[in-house]
């Protein structure tokens, strides 16, 4: 199975001059966990990290610091371990548990941003095809059963 049949393909993305505060409320407003950190390089969105609302609590909130006064630039995630669309899904995991995180920005061909492998995305195609399986073993049984009357 590759990345591109599992990514999620809307993936919302900040500039990393914008300040915390503006960040956390896009997370809220959007309702995501994580935001790929972009600059914009021939009129495609390059990765250059990644901030997530657990960043922003042990970052900024937990330390008692003023949410407009640092931008995402100085609290994502850097440097930001991807994939491509190409990849094949058990190598994305095993990117995933070696490095400790739960999410990957998704690159095209160019480089460019088109998606994101969440653990979420990854549980709920792996439950899909243990779903098909366990029909798949039903209609065996099943099938035996008949050919046995």
């Amino acid at each position: 199975m590759h990345i591109d049949e599992v990514c999620t393909r809307d993936v919302v993305d900040i500039a990393p001059d914008i300040s915390i505060r503006e960040a956390a409320h896009r997370m809220r407003r959007l309702h995501v966990g994580c935001l790929v950190v972009v600059e914009r390089a021939s009129g495609e969105r390059i990765p250059v990290g990644i901030l997530t609302d657990r960043d922003i609590v042990v970052s900024v909130v937990s330390p008692g610091i003023d949410a407009d006064v640092l931008t995402v630039g100085d609290v994502m995630s850097q440097p930001v371990v991807t994939c491509t669309e190409n990849d094949d899904l058990f190598d994305a995991l095993k990117r995933m548990r070696e490095t400790g995180i739960r999410r990957l920005p998704v690159l095209g061909t160019a480089g460019e941003l088109c998606g994101l492998l969440s653990a979420d995305d990854v549980v709920s195609a792996l439950s899909w095809h243990l779903r098909e399986l366990s029909r798949a073993l039903t209609s065996e049984q099943v099938r035996e059963m008949a050919q046995r009357v």
